[in-house]
């Protein structure tokens, strides 16, 4: 994945606007109401949803799956249709490079309780209101308070 980001600097530096991609785990609870799941960064520890460079061969959607597993420790099923888009501001070594998000939502059907980056992050299950409180970019902040579920949800076989 390290080509990808050098991939994306590249472009930053010619003035293009580079993408990500991310995903919103949610499940409902007993009640029927929507939760997601937010992890902490490495790095400032803010919390956020699970994102990364688009990874070569793979659609944004399995992409972002991908990202969920590595980042939070969850598998389920991604529902095809984009939930919406984002931008932020990316540090990178010596600059700051406007990045634009495509966020696909997944819909939880396992929790690993050991996981790649279980040691470097940590998360929580949080409604919707809640979570868009701790989110530091406006627009995912905004994305993530008004969610709503618009396609049919996986059929859960229990």
């Amino acid at each position: 994945m390290a080509a990808t980001k050098k991939k994306a600097a590249r472009k930053a530096k010619k003035g293009e606007r580079i993408r990500q991609v991310a995903a919103i785990p949610f499940r409902l609870n007993a009640r029927g109401d929507i939760e997601v799941m937010l992890v902490t960064s490495r790095t400032t520890r803010r919390f956020i949803v699970p994102k990364g460079w688009p990874m070569k061969g793979k659609s944004g959607r399995k992409a972002a799956t991908i990202e969920a597993q590595e980042e939070a420790g969850v598998l389920g099923k991604t529902l095809k249709e984009p939930a919406g888009i984002y931008s932020y501001w990316k540090r990178l070594a010596n600059r700051f490079v406007r990045v634009d998000v495509i966020v696909y939502l997944l819909k939880v059907t396992e929790e690993l309780a050991d996981w790649q980056e279980a040691k470097r992050r940590q998360r929580a299950w949080l409604a919707p209101a809640d979570a868009a409180m701790l989110i530091d970019e406006p627009d995912l902040s905004t994305l993530v308070k008004t969610l709503t579920i618009t396609q049919p949800l996986p059929i859960d076989p229990t």
